[in-house]
């Protein structure tokens, strides 16, 4: 098994990861690495970051499941077109296609099933966990390989919950799983009430800082909910350095499923889940 930061083991508990400060790890193809919170070679599941230099391609892979990537940084290009800063791009099972980056780029990337790579591809990068050798074809060489969002231009939506606001970015529909993506807004001075996680929840924070059950979590953190742990969140006071400014998040990855949680995998209380800070969430 590869080294990540961490590795799921229901313990109801909350971890917080500073990406910052996690060190980059080669792959097997010059000029792209990873940041790993997590990696399962043996289910095809990720969650961190990938780095590509200018000019690295992916190699031509298929997805056999869905994989979402926001672009800290750069952009990347592929047969259907470009998917660029601050957008989200949504791959689906049988998604074909070989991306390229022609400026420097970082991603803050999920994926949740394995790749295939053509067997004469000859070296597998390792950047897709559970990559494997297999010949493929594209099913619908019509259909973009990918969805393109545009984070900012979704429109946020008001919760239960003063301060906190939420965008919807992607509802899974048609993937046979029952999660969705967001982008969390919280003012300062916003407190979620309690709620707990009925199943995994995991946040990237795009800006700000929150705490989360007394532990700080800031801008290019990474947070891990485990199933049963009850979750408080808070954003800065008005006193607080980031005073006057709103706290972003992107996720929570997570399932509909709680009853008082729509989690970024399946806990999140649904007025809090319905909140977009600049978390990044999503549901699994």
């Amino acid at each position: 098994m590869r080294q990540a930061a961490y590795q799921r083991q229901p313990g109801e508990r909350v971890h917080v990861f500073d990406a910052g400060a996690m060190p980059w790890e080669e792959t097997a193809r010059p000029g792209l690495r990873l940041k790993s919170i997590r990696i399962d070679d043996e289910r095809g599941e990720f969650l961190g970051q990938i780095g590509f230099d200018p000019y690295i391609r992916s190699g031509l892979h298929q997805h056999q499941g869905v994989a979402t990537s926001f672009i800290l940084e750069g952009g990347l290009t592929d047969y259907h077109g470009a998917v660029n800063l601050h957008e989200m791009g949504i791959n689906y099972r049988g998604s074909t296609h070989d991306a390229i980056s022609y400026v420097p780029t970082v991603l803050v990337s999920k994926l949740e099933g394995p790749v295939t790579y053509p067997p004469e591809e000859k070296l597998l990068s390792g950047v897709h966990a559970g990559s494997t050798y297999q010949s493929f074809r594209n099913p619908d060489p019509d259909v973009p390989p990918e969805l393109n969002v545009p984070v900012d231009k979704v429109a946020a939506v008001e919760t239960g919950i003063f301060g906190l606001r939420r965008q919807p970015i992607y509802d899974y529909a048609g993937s046979g799983l029952t999660r969705r993506l967001l982008q969390w807004k919280l003012r300062p001075e916003t407190e979620v009430p309690a709620w707990r996680a009925s199943d995994w929840v995991e946040l990237w924070i795009r800006g700000g800082e929150i705490a989360i059950n007394g532990q700080k979590a800031f801008a290019n953190c990474f947070v891990v909910v485990e199933p049963g742990a009850t979750v408080r969140i808070a954003s800065p006071s008005a006193r607080s350095r980031w005073s006057g400014r709103r706290v972003r998040k992107i996720g929570p990855w997570g399932r509909r499923r709680a009853a008082t949680c729509s989690a970024s995998e399946r806990g999140h209380p649904r007025d809090a889940s319905s909140a977009t800070g600049r978390i990044a969430r999503i549901e699994t």
